[in-house]
């Protein structure tokens, strides 16, 4: 295949055609009920969404880098959540290959296209996680995205930590991001730091309690209640105490 724009194009037309072909307006209305904000999909479920990225993962196997980025910058583009997600996926099938270059597309691929929870906790979870691993003087880019105006860029921040928070590791940055992010105002934000120090809880326990006796009476509930969802009984009493 010729990296081209116009193979670029070409694929990402097959792409849509095959989701196109199975989608439906039950599914459709189905997935935009799980979202507060304004969608757009096509209506496929997860599972066969990822059988159509398994199907182009092995198209795209013997590819340059640089073809298959751009395809998962033309998935993300229009927007629309199963696209999104296929470049998320496809993006992460290439995780042996990745390079520190390969941090500039990715950080713009958050900042220009990211728009919803799923795009952000999948992507990140994910790309950004295994980058945080792969170089660890990312850590402090991703931290700054916790002072963005963009509020999936703040979720971003604190959920691309969520694997090294079930290692035990960067955990110094997960209270540092928790702080920044203490007192916003939007609650995917407050969902996903707390969902970060839940994750934390498991091996930090303590810490993570400490954390939240000391800063519950500026930490919205639900962030509060995130964090503390996977505690004991005891612990989880005493943390809701006002």
């Amino acid at each position: 295949m010729n990296n081209s724009k116009s193979s670029i194009t070409e694929l990402h037309l097959e792409i849509r055609s095959d989701i196109i072909a199975i989608a439906s307006e039950k599914r459709k209305l189905s997935t935009c009920s799980f979202f507060k904000h304004e969608l757009k999909c096509h209506g496929v479920s997860n599972p066969d969404s990822q059988k159509i990225g398994k199907k182009y993962i092995a198209i795209l196997k013997n590819e340059k880098k640089e073809l298959v980025w751009g395809l998962c910058e033309k998935l993300f583009q229009d927007e629309f959540l199963e696209e999104s997600l296929l470049a998320c996926q496809i993006s992460f099938s290439l995780k042996k290959q990745y390079e520190l270059a390969d941090f500039e597309v990715f950080e713009r691929w958050v900042l220009l296209y990211v728009n919803n929870w799923a795009e952000c906790d999948t992507f990140c979870n994910k790309v950004i996680g295994e980058m945080l691993f792969k170089f660890p003087h990312l850590v402090q880019r991703v931290k700054s995205w916790s002072l963005s105006d963009n509020l999936w860029a703040r979720r971003a921040s604190a959920v691309s930590f969520i694997y090294p928070a079930k290692r035990n590791t960067y955990v110094n940055d997960q209270f540092e991001i928790a702080l920044i992010l203490l007192e916003d105002s939007e609650d995917m934000v407050q969902k996903g730091y707390g969902w970060m120090l839940k994750v934390l809880s498991s091996t930090r326990l303590q810490d993570v309690f400490n954390f939240v006796q000391t800063y519950k009476s500026r930490m919205p509930r639900t962030a509060l209640r995130y964090a503390i969802e996977k505690m004991p009984v005891e612990l989880k009493a005493e943390a809701m105490k006002k």
